[in-house]
């Protein structure tokens, strides 16, 4: 599947999502539509719709974002080192995209000790209905 251009995800997008998937942005915590989300299902890619992070394992970290300890595959995250604010961090994006999802960090729980700390504005969720 082709990228899409700056100018589609513009029109595609809330300036919000736009701002943190294409701008490296960050939404205030507390204020995404994820961060205390709880069903079950899949989060994907907001802009290509790549399924990244599985709701079985999002954890309450307490930081105000969706934290996930694990990535639905490994291969759908790009990790780069981030130096903006003064210190050095892990940038997470789309592999698919390239879209800017947010940061790793290794303070996360059991089993991988991760806490993938993703914006919700770069997510969309696809609720599971195999139970409905």
């Amino acid at each position: 599947m082709a990228r899409k251009s700056k100018e589609d995800l513009k029109k595609e997008l809330s300036p919000e999502s736009y701002y943190v998937t294409q701008e490296n942005g960050t939404e205030r915590p507390f204020t995404g539509q994820y961060w205390d989300h709880i069903e079950d299902g899949v989060y994907a890619c907001i802009c290509c719709g790549e399924k990244l992070f599985k709701s079985q394992t999002k954890f309450d970290a307490g930081c105000g974002w969706p934290s996930f300890y694990e990535a639905a595959d490994n291969k759908k995250i790009n990790e780069l080192e981030d130096r903006s604010l003064s210190r050095v961090r892990t940038e997470i994006r789309c592999s698919s995209c390239d879209a800017h999802l947010g940061h790793v960090f290794t303070d996360g729980p059991e089993p991988t000790g991760l806490r993938y700390c993703v914006n919700s504005a770069a997510l969309d969720f696809e609720k599971d209905t195999s139970s409905d």
